[in-house]
């Protein structure tokens, strides 16, 4: 894979049929200025066989909280790779938002990494769907992986031109590696159930793990 981190960037192309990708972009990085204001920074990253993907970082805001969003995967509908035809506009389409209190930069690539398994490995992420880096999410991170949430309580789906899908903002939870094993045996719903319980604050970068016995 080859990365770079200009300070801006342009993303371009598209295709005859359904939204470009360039009217798909502008008009999710306007939504996301709507919500969050102007970014304190962004980052792009290029996939080899893929297109480029940016990562936008807003605050930190009054309660010190940081929040980082994709800008490309939706630029394309996601698609199962065992399918016969794969339709080029219709299909589900999202970017990812990570809240993180005080910030950590360096989940910038991880974030770029996740928000390009659709093009690179054929995923179609969902909310309750997992996404695995096998590696801590920055330097020291107790996290190796998120957890995909319900969209809509953040950044509300921004409806396209038909036929295509809305795209959704998928807010992703850190897991440790423990709580990643134990929701891949007990499912999203009883994970986020634990969260719940224990009062667990997701958007702290140095929690623990939650209790699971």
């Amino acid at each position: 894979m080859a990365h770079d981190f200009p300070p801006f960037g342009d993303p371009s192309g598209g295709s005859p049929h359904g939204p470009s990708r360039t009217a798909v972009l502008a008009a999710v990085e306007a939504r996301l200025l709507t919500v969050f204001g102007e970014p304190s920074g962004r980052a792009a990253v290029t996939f080899l066989g893929a297109d480029r993907v940016e990562v936008l970082r807003f605050g930190p805001d009054a309660e010190g909280l940081v929040r980082y969003a994709t800008l490309g995967m939706s630029a394309a509908p996601m698609a199962d790779p065992t399918a016969a035809v794969v339709d080029q506009v219709r299909g589900p389409r999202a970017e990812l938002v990570l809240t993180i209190r005080g910030g950590r930069d360096g989940v910038l690539r991880p974030l770029a990494t996740f928000a390009a398994t659709p093009q690179v490995e054929g995923l179609v992420v969902a909310p309750g769907g997992s996404l695995d880096l096998g590696a801590p999410l920055w330097d020291g991170a107790p996290f190796t992986s998120v957890l995909a949430a319900e969209p809509g309580g953040l950044v509300e789906d921004l409806e396209l031109d038909a036929p295509a899908d809305p795209v959704r903002f998928l807010p992703l939870l850190p897991m440790t590696p423990n709580e990643a094993g134990w929701k891949r045996v007990h499912g999203a719903a009883a994970l986020q159930e634990r969260w719940l319980q224990h009062g667990t604050d997701l958007r702290d970068p140095e929690r623990r793990g939650v209790r699971l016995d």
